[in-house]
């Protein structure tokens, strides 16, 4: 007599304890996704992470002292789509615990002192309204002030649109900081990574001292196919992602997730300023 053994359907891996790699579709175990900076443990897919878990991967444990967390932004425009724009907000601010899509400080990067900030992509796609831009100058201000070297990690879909030509004067207002920051030598890094495009790609993003991506980080100006219409020709493989870029000089190196916190502290020991003037070294 034959022994049946019933069907047992296997169960979906639970949401909450399992996600799945968009590039290789491997089941990653979260906890060890996590501790493996968010970065897919068989293909090496970095996943985007947001703004307060990008600056503890790069400081020093303990070392971050938030400033301006509190700050908000209005509805200059009453600007209305298919919501009202106080409405997408506080959505975003639900979603992600921050006043807006920027988050900057100081603290300390293997012992150098710095200030830091950084866009979170899931506060409206990292757009750059007013306080984005805010916060920004505000940091640049202070590591002039302060002169120590200042640090920017972008994920942003560019300007916001909600608040129109407010939104792309913070690209002048940001840019104009770092000028004085470049005139006053001290030192600028920008981290792009994946998505930096529109606004964000064509202002602060592209101007650093030292220009880092991370691998495979969509960065650009407009979209490939608006692109590809607008030129009338088809685009080459890659472009806009950090190989193509790094290959044409766009970025100067593209660095692993697990890399990047070391690469910075080289770049900023040879860029320190000469002995008489080094106030950032602790």
């Amino acid at each position: 007599m034959r022994l049946r053994i019933p069907f047992v359907r296997r169960k979906e891996f639970p949401s909450q304890m399992w996600t799945k790699c968009p590039t290789c579709g491997e089941m990653l175990f979260n906890k060890q996704l996590e501790r493996n900076l968010s970065v897919c443990m068989k293909c090496g897919h970095h996943f985007r992470i947001g703004a307060r878990d990008r600056i503890e991967q790069l400081l020093d444990k303990r070392s971050f002292d938030e400033h301006d967390a509190d700050v908000v932004g209005g509805d200059p425009l009453q600007f209305v789509d298919s919501k009202p724009y106080v409405e997408r907000l506080a959505q975003a601010q639900a979603k992600t615990g921050l006043k807006d899509a920027a988050v900057w400080g100081t603290g300390r990067l293997e012992d150098w002192a710095v200030v830091i900030a950084a866009i979170d992509f899931g506060f409206m796609g990292g757009s750059m309204g007013s306080v984005v831009g805010e916060k920004l100058a505000r940091a640049g201000e202070h590591a002039l002030a302060e002169r120590l070297p200042f640090i920017v990690v972008s994920a942003s879909g560019g300007a916001r649109m909600q608040e129109g030509i407010l939104s792309l004067m913070q690209m002048v207002k940001v840019n104009a900081v770092l000028a004085r920051i470049s005139d006053a030598g001290i030192p600028y890094v920008s981290i792009v990574t994946d998505p930096t495009t529109g606004g964000v790609a064509a202002s602060f993003a592209a101007v650093g001292d030292i220009v880092l991506a991370e691998p495979n980080a969509l960065i650009g100006f407009s979209g490939a196919r608006v692109t590809s219409e607008t030129i009338g020709e088809k685009l080459p493989k890659g472009f806009q992602r950090a190989e193509f870029l790094l290959a044409h000089g766009f970025v100067d190196q593209v660095v692993p997730r697990a890399e990047l916190r070391a690469r910075v502290a080289t770049f900023l020991a040879m860029l320190r300023p000469p002995p008489h003037e080094l106030r950032w070294a602790l």
